[in-house]
């Protein structure tokens, strides 16, 4: 059985690149076709490309959203540099004795300089595609879930939906019988003791029962039915196919619906109608 994947989805995971805490998560909408959008912090832009490369390997449809956080750790790459000869100059002329202390010296304009390491930026890029990897796997985990619940459901449906066709290819011929039924009565009643023309009983039935045969459209609607049975069971992107198929479901109904002229029946096909939306 193939995987049916929801088209909705979240999914997150988290790592270290570079001295930083990365998390990278991911959500997505139902699309036609796949649109990555990658949101990064500023010094990782370089590396959005590589991002979304991570994505396609494990996404082929849907509006995906990629957001990349970045927190520095302890192990940040800060690097603290100390002007000796500034201080010591500074310490010099003014005193320590007049209240001057380490304090007081860092606050001197170039005493103190703070700098980052500079990124090594194909390491980076490659830890940072390694940790959206771990973050499309959960990301496809929930929709393989989510798609398993759908998958019981529309499976669900197709039973009900069977019930009521055969319900309808059940009923259908009985209306013809009672529709020649009353079609005799009413006659009767009408020529009263002149004697009934069978002939055209059974030629006005023979209309009738033409004008409402739905056994052409019940044959299409569980051959649709089928179909969208072994779509769910090869999984893989079938939701255009779905949708195509769902459109002929609702064309068949109509069908059966604009042919039935029994009370019973056009109940029957609202209930297969609210089945198939």
């Amino acid at each position: 059985m193939g995987k049916l994947l929801s088209m909705t989805g979240y999914g997150s995971a988290k790592g270290s690149v570079e001295g930083q805490e990365i998390t990278v998560e991911l959500k997505s909408v139902n699309n036609r076709y796949l649109d990555c959008s990658v949101r990064l912090p500023r010094n990782f832009l370089f590396a959005e490309d590589t991002v979304k490369q991570a994505v396609s390997a494990g996404v082929s449809r849907g509006k995906v959203d990629v957001f990349v956080s970045a927190q520095a750790s302890q192990d940040s790459g800060t690097v603290v540099s100390v002007n000796e000869e500034l201080a010591a100059r500074i310490a010099e002329t003014l005193g320590l004795e007049s209240g001057l202390n380490a304090f007081s010296l860092a606050r001197f304009p170039d005493v103190l300089t703070v700098e980052r390491r500079e990124l090594d930026k194909d390491k980076a890029a490659a830890a940072l595609s390694e940790i959206t990897a771990k973050a499309v796997e959960e990301f496809n985990a929930m929709r393989e879930r989510e798609g398993e619940r759908l998958r019981r459901d529309m499976l669900g449906k197709l039973e009900t939906i069977e019930e009521l066709v055969s319900v309808v290819e059940e009923r259908s011929p009985q209306t013809v019988k009672e529709y020649r039924e009353r079609l005799e009565a009413r006659l009767r009643d009408i020529l009263a003791d002149r004697s009934l023309d069978e002939q055209r009983v059974i030629t006005e039935a023979a209309i009738f029962a033409d004008r409402t045969a739905v056994d052409e459209e019940t044959v299409r609607l569980r051959s649709h039915i089928a179909q969208f049975r072994t779509m769910l069971e090869e999984g893989s992107p079938i939701g255009r196919k779905m949708d195509f198929l769902v459109q002929e479901f609702n064309r068949e109904s109509n069908t059966i619906g604009s042919k039935c002229s029994d009370a019973s029946l056009a109940k029957v096909v609202v209930d297969l109608k609210s089945e198939i939306e």
